[in-house]
């Protein structure tokens, strides 16, 4: 069983709660969570890079000079990869870098994320959260009082809460998820993970669905 540490807004260990490893896969298959990851990265390429070929190059295709009796080393068009303002040899054209995993085990390898952030003691359950008013000054007092203020946090909750989401927009370090749309890249891109009691006990539910597509930008 791990054992994860319990805080109210003030910083303060109000309590623990026992996990079972089991509940979030057991182990964790590093392997899989590398897959996973680079799936992720991969989809957010915008694959638009673009070079032209030596048939693309404006110019004349005329032979430079003639191939023998100029003592110069034979040349062939203006156009050629090896010289200035000439194609590119084997350049990138445009293409969908996008691929998909089986589903199965994109969620497994959210649960062994979110196991790896209990494990390496990366993760702390926070007593409540909730706010009247946007005020990103609360965010921040909040942090400091963690000890969170120096690093990058994912602070997930169980429903989307515009309060939160707008107070904690303006922190470059945080980000803000609801627990539905976990992935692992977005647990594992943040060096710290901070959940809500309500999130906890959503991602402890068997059924809980997370996030299949490419990362959420919500929140940074």
């Amino acid at each position: 069983m791990l054992t994860l540490n319990v805080y109210n807004r003030q910083g303060d260990a109000v309590g623990t709660v026992q996990v079972d490893p089991a509940e979030f896969g057991g182990t964790v298959n590093k392997q899989l969570l590398h897959d996973v990851v680079l799936m992720y990265l991969a989809n957010q390429r915008a694959g638009t890079h673009s070079t032209l070929r030596r048939g693309e190059v404006a110019g004349s295709t005329k032979k430079l000079f003639r191939q023998k009796g100029t003592g110069n080393a034979r040349a062939g068009t203006r156009r050629t990869n090896k010289r200035r303002g000439g194609g590119t040899a084997k350049g990138p054209k445009p293409r969908d870098y996008e691929y998909h995993l089986p589903k199965k085990a994109v969620r497994a390898a959210t649960r062994m994320a979110i196991l790896s952030k209990f494990q390496d003691n990366e993760a702390l359950i926070l007593d409540d959260l909730t706010l009247p008013e946007v005020k990103t000054k609360q965010i921040a007092s909040l942090l400091k009082a963690l000890k969170l203020q120096d690093t990058t946090c994912l602070l997930g909750i169980k429903d989307y809460d515009k309060n939160i989401y707008l107070s904690a927009r303006n922190i470059p370090e945080i980000q803000v998820l609801p627990a539905s749309q976990f992935n692992a890249y977005t647990v594992l891109r943040q060096k710290r993970l901070v959940l809500t009691r309500a999130a906890f006990d959503e991602l402890r539910r068997p059924t809980t669905s997370v996030a299949n597509s490419g990362p959420q930008q919500g929140g940074q």
